[in-house]
């Protein structure tokens, strides 16, 4: 709305409240704060409400009722020119329209690097991998802050983008210390988890320590209360589970170079078996994706330990 609009939009609403509320011998109404008031006895005449339009169906409607919208994306310019030679009616353009639009979309691509190219394909992926693995706010922020600048230090360069993309975020889960796994990250993405790790190693060795941030390994203390939530297991179990892996750790325990899936699903396990809650062996290792020998052999180690 440009000011001369608010102008004669403001003598509108003023006039209306002079001539319904006779508040002294000479009201002078005024917009304050979204409220009509008189200067010069102070009275309140009412509101300055602003309701919701209408909504638009057809050209006229939509050119009459517009507003001035945000010129910029997050990424490049706001209008992008197709390669669909059609006018906003879906009718076909003539000769010279033609002619016009394809020199306008070499001109476009011309004005937009490699970089820009770049974001507007992983973008799109992080959002979609973040939706499905519900991830916070935060740790996508994270993310993109680690893919952007990958991208321009051109690592991605003869490299899977989708795989730079699962990278980043893992790394960004693993920063922010979420209880998730490679493998949540790599299935939902559909790539494999060999090209995930080798982007994943990039990330740690030559972007992380540019941007002070700091990798940090998932533990399986951490893995215990995420297993015990997922079988529906109380808190009292989870606490004793991991209260076993400290004290097995204190007295030896080497955990380095180790699933910490195992440790933890094995630690459920075990603190499981001598209560109400009992989980067979079947159900703890396909939550933890491991097998039943693993279980097993890592539940050996702890109480070999705990003794």
């Amino acid at each position: 709305m440009d000011n001369r609009n608010n102008r004669k939009y403001i003598r509108q609403r003023t006039g209306k409240a002079q001539e319904n509320v006779p508040c002294c011998e000479e009201p002078s109404i005024t917009i304050r704060d979204g409220n009509l008031v008189c200067t010069n006895c102070g009275t309140v005449a009412g509101q300055d409400m602003v309701s919701y339009e209408a909504r638009a169906f057809t050209i006229q409607e939509v050119n009459k009722r517009k507003r001035t919208e945000k010129k910029w994306r997050d990424i490049g310019p706001r209008t992008f020119i197709g390669k669909e030679r059609a006018d906003s009616k879906g009718k076909l353009l003539n000769a010279e329209g033609k002619t016009l639009y394809n020199r306008l979309d070499k001109i476009q691509t011309s004005l937009i690097d490699s970089l820009e190219r770049n974001k507007w394909e992983a973008k799109p992926k992080l959002e979609l991998l973040c939706s499905k693995l519900n991830i916070p706010v935060y740790i996508k922020e994270t993310a993109w802050r680690i893919y952007v600048e990958a991208a321009k230090k051109k690592l991605t360069m003869g490299r899977s983008i989708i795989g730079f993309v699962a990278a980043s975020l893992y790394a960004a889960i693993r920063i922010h210390e979420l209880p998730r796994l490679l493998d949540e990250v790599s299935d939902s993405d559909l790539v494999p988890r060999k090209n995930v790790h080798q982007a994943l190693g990039l990330l740690v060795k030559i972007i992380l320590p540019k941007l002070g941030l700091k990798y940090k390994p998932i533990t399986s203390t951490q893995l215990v209360y995420r297993f015990g939530n997922d079988l529906n297991l109380p808190m009292s179990i989870q606490s004793e589970a991991a209260k076993m892996l400290e004290e097995a750790s204190k007295k030896g325990l080497h955990n380095i170079g180790k699933d910490p899936r195992g440790l933890a699903a094995s630690a459920i396990y075990i603190a499981a078996r001598h209560s109400n809650h009992r989980r067979t062996q079947a159900e703890i290792s396909e939550i933890a994706q491991i097998t039943e020998v693993t279980l097993r052999s890592r539940a050996k180690d702890i109480r070999a330990y705990l003794k």
